[in-house]
């Protein structure tokens, strides 16, 4: 029997997290590249049509941040969709998204040292937060987008309590 089998009782078993975020994520994401790619593109068109010695030049770029455009507005949204996931234990916050990079990650609950609700602009517009769970680790955060308001407050405080309660010193 391998040592990090399923039998082991004291190894959790590695899944996915279980719950999915808001739909409405996708909305945010879509408005999102509008923004950075439709502005840009917006820029382009607008400078080749104003500027006739340009247009020859543009033409690549323009078709560049169009494609680019195109799939940040009908591919990404849904898939990050499909592969955002979460899910908080007593023993530790899960989570599971990406769009080209597939991440999962998992933060022990005795190592949390910060939990923040934090709301963009384009997130408030859409009753939308993200959870941000600080380790002490030297990766960084990991962050859950697309959360309901309302959700992302209550997995904050209830991680705040389970982080409280967890022995170790989150170092």
């Amino acid at each position: 029997m391998h040592p990090l089998s399923d039998d082991h009782p004291s190894v959790p078993s590695v899944r996915l997290p279980r719950l999915r975020i808001e739909r409405r994520a996708i909305v945010w994401w879509m408005l999102r590249a509008l923004l950075r790619w439709g502005l840009l593109l917006a820029a382009l068109v607008v400078a080749a049509v104003l500027w006739e010695p340009v247009r020859v030049w543009l033409a690549a770029p323009i078709a560049g941040v169009s494609a680019i455009l195109l799939a940040k507005l009908l591919i990404e949204p849904w898939w990050r969709y499909a592969v955002h996931r979460w899910e908080i234990t007593e023993h530790a916050t899960y989570a599971s998204n990406g769009w080209l990079v597939r991440e999962w990650r998992v933060a022990p609950s005795s190592r949390i040292q910060t939990v923040d609700a934090v709301r963009g602009p384009l997130e408030q517009l859409l009753g939308l937060s993200t959870l941000r769970v600080t380790t002490a680790s030297s990766y960084g955060s990991i962050d859950i987008n697309g959360l309901d308001r309302t959700t992302a407050e209550e997995a904050a405080t209830r991680l705040a309590v389970v982080a409280e309660l967890s022995e170790g010193d989150a170092t």
